[in-house]
């Protein structure tokens, strides 16, 4: 029987979009916007880096606001059950610099994404690890022979669900539901994790 992984997104899907939620502390309505809303992923940062530095905003201002978010209710006991069955990781367009309290309060699973060009606090730039890392780790999973079964809420995460074996919206906009019919979308964490378990 061949071996299955399981790949998901992390905003969104298992905590809160950190942009969103720095968006409402700061009161800048413009850093609300995520790839649900910006399919291009570079104009999107571009955005978001020339906001925050024309605002004078700092890594550690958002950093403070990350340390206040929690994994959306039923998370955790999801990816828990989830890891207990099977290969799980993490496949994110967030960055290292992001991540690391979200990841703890998620007992550490393996994450893949970005990292962050920071000097004296400020954020000068963005750095992919690789683009369009999403469908390439998938693509890449699938040559080690493994099924990989995908599961995300936005246009970033479509190239990964087309590449997929099995692939699931989960909690998405309804206009991207409409656009990509192809994928079964779902609102729960149990029916999301009966979709997993019996496409494995």
């Amino acid at each position: 029987m061949q071996q299955a992984v399981i790949t998901l997104d992390l905003e969104g899907v298992l905590v809160p979009e950190i942009w969103i939620a720095f968006a409402e502390k700061t009161g800048i309505e413009e850093l609300k916007l995520t790839t649900r809303d910006i399919p291009d992923y570079d104009e999107l940062m571009r955005g978001r880096l020339k906001i925050i530095n024309d605002h004078g905003l700092k890594l550690s201002d958002i950093q403070l606001v990350i340390g206040e978010l929690t994994p959306m209710e039923g998370a955790v006991e999801f990816l828990d059950e989830l890891r207990s069955k099977t290969q799980v990781i993490i496949l994110s367009d967030t960055f290292q610099e992001f991540a690391r309290p979200l990841m703890q309060q998620l007992h550490w699973p393996t994450l893949f994404c970005h990292n962050l060009e920071v000097k004296e606090d400020r954020l000068m730039n963005y750095c992919l690890r690789q683009q369009n890392q999403k469908q390439k780790a998938v693509k890449a999973l699938k040559q080690l022979n493994f099924k990989v079964i995908a599961a995300g809420d936005s246009f970033n995460d479509t190239t990964m669900l087309k590449e997929a074996d099995a692939g699931f919206l989960f909690r998405s906009p309804i206009s991207i539901q409409e656009q990509f019919p192809q994928f079964k979308a779902v609102e729960e964490y149990s029916d999301l994790m009966e979709l997993i378990l019996s496409s494995r």
